[in-house]
């Protein structure tokens, strides 16, 4: 007997895990909910993020597509609690059911600060808020870049108050300073400034502001992010940071150079007062002067000084005056001594200067000349002879090396007018008078250019000129 036949629908498996996904997705469409973030082990390679949600009693897995991840403001992060909102849906492959996560935000202001204290803590112990590495302010920056919103109060405040203190060339980086992109912009902003070149169209910043109004944690939470407070903590020009109020905190503010509790504040840190520059500098000229003025006094003191403990110089000069009336008083006398002792000396010496004795030692002195001549007479003799040979066989090789040997031998010396020698063809021109000077003479020519000179073989078998001179024309 055949068995009954159900009336019951008979579905694919495709057919029911599609009725499943529908029904879930209908009944679910937008759900908000609460959790901790279990298994995040980052974006995959595609660029998704896959992890569970969990609390005591159970777990749902979750997604973020890769669309969605990029304008998320907070970032999935390992044991975070969060709220979540999305929708649900099943996937068919393992049948399981999983949240599509939309927005992502933390579970109240507790995790937010917990959220904070552990990034705080990460980047503290890199190194980032280290003091050492912090740089000084300029003293006078000449161009001050701004990264803020261009459009709210913040960045009038600034120029304001710049204006009021010392008005200087300020650069504006327009950015978000609230929502999915401001840590993105914040710190793409600061790069961009980093990356200006110091002579580019654009001036280089001498100081950066990063600033922004206050606000709630959430608000200000982009200048919280990694990417800002790394990019900040890199920057090789001084960062202030000026975010929020003055009981705001953020990571930008450990990671700048300084911060100021507001961006006025920021503005009066940057730069000093014109004013009290001015008088500080005048003060500086007035101290300088009355200085110098106090020191021209006391070396003029001190020199009059010295000069009283010094002697009159008539008093000086009349020691000396003194001294040479003594020696004039003594001249006389000294002189009439020098004179009678002298006199005594040629009394002494004068029986040696009579005829006889000097004409006997004239006597003795021309004996000794005759003595000499008679030795140098022989030796001047010889030294005659050796440089007469000598001369005689340099004349020889004069002869032997004189150019009029070869002139001897049929050649000649041409000279122009000047009497300098005629070295080539190339230094005479057609009608130039020449001298020809030969063994036996000299002649007088001119340069006939139409002329031209038979071979010197054939020249030498033809007779003698008709002149009979011996001597052929050479022109």
């Amino acid at each position: 007997m055949d068995e009954p036949r159900s009336n019951v629908v008979e579905y694919s498996v495709s057919d029911l895990a599609f009725a499943v996904q529908q029904t879930v997705e209908g009944a679910f469409a937008y759900v908000r909910v609460r959790g901790e973030i279990s298994g995040y082990r980052g974006q995959h390679a595609s660029g998704h993020a896959y992890f569970s949600l969990k609390d005591a009693d159970a777990t749902i897995d979750a997604v973020i597509w890769k669309t969605a991840f990029a304008r998320l403001r907070f970032k999935p992060e390992e044991g975070m609690e969060v709220v979540v909102t999305g929708r649900l849906t099943t996937f068919a492959k393992s049948s399981k059911y999983q949240i599509v996560i939309e927005r992502l935000e933390p579970a109240g202001a507790g995790a937010l600060m917990a959220l904070l204290e552990e990034r705080r803590k990460k980047l503290l112990a890199e190194g980032l808020f280290d003091p050492k590495r912090k740089k000084p302010l300029p003293y006078l920056p000449r161009v001050i870049g701004v990264v803020t919103s261009p459009t709210g109060a913040v960045i009038r405040d600034i120029l304001h108050r710049l204006d009021d203190r010392f008005p200087s060339h300020v650069v504006v980086w327009p950015v978000r300073v609230q929502g999915e992109t401001s840590a993105a912009e914040v710190a793409a902003a600061v790069n961009g400034f980093n990356a200006l070149p110091p002579d580019g169209p654009t001036p280089r910043p001498d100081l950066l502001i990063v600033a922004r109004g206050g606000g709630s944690i959430e608000d200000l939470w982009g200048f919280n992010e990694e990417i800002v407070v790394r990019a900040v903590a890199a920057s090789r020009i001084p960062v202030i940071s000026a975010v929020g109020h003055e009981t705001d905190t953020t990571l930008c503010d450990f990671a700048a150079d300084m911060r100021a509790p507001t961006p006025t504040a920021a503005a009066e840190a940057a730069v000093p007062v014109r004013a009290e520059l001015i008088g500080y500098v005048d003060d500086l000229g007035l101290r300088q002067r009355q200085g110098a003025r106090r020191h021209v006094v006391s070396y003029r003191d001190r020199v009059r000084a010295a000069g009283a403990a010094l002697p009159r110089p008539l008093d000086l000069l009349s020691q000396a005056r003194q001294r040479v009336d003594l020696a004039t008083t003594r001249l006389g006398a000294a002189l009439r001594a020098f004179q009678h002792r002298k006199a005594l000396r040629l009394a002494a010496v004068s029986p040696r200067l009579s005829h006889k004795a000097l004409r006997q030692s004239f006597e003795r002195e021309a004996r000794q000349f005759d003595n000499a001549r008679r030795r140098l007479d022989p030796a001047v003799a010889r030294l005659t002879a050796d440089r007469t040979q000598r001369l005689e066989a340099l004349g020889k090789l004069l002869n032997s090396l004189s150019y009029r040997g070869v002139l001897a031998r049929g050649y000649a010396v041409v000279t122009d007018k000047d009497g300098e020698l005629i070295r080539s063809a190339a230094m005479v021109s057609s009608g130039q008078p020449l001298g020809i000077e030969f063994a036996d003479g000299s002649v007088a020519a001119h340069v006939d250019s139409e002329y031209k000179l038979p071979p010197l073989r054939q020249r030498r078998r033809r007779g003698p000129p008709p002149d009979g001179s011996g001597q052929q024309s050479l022109f």
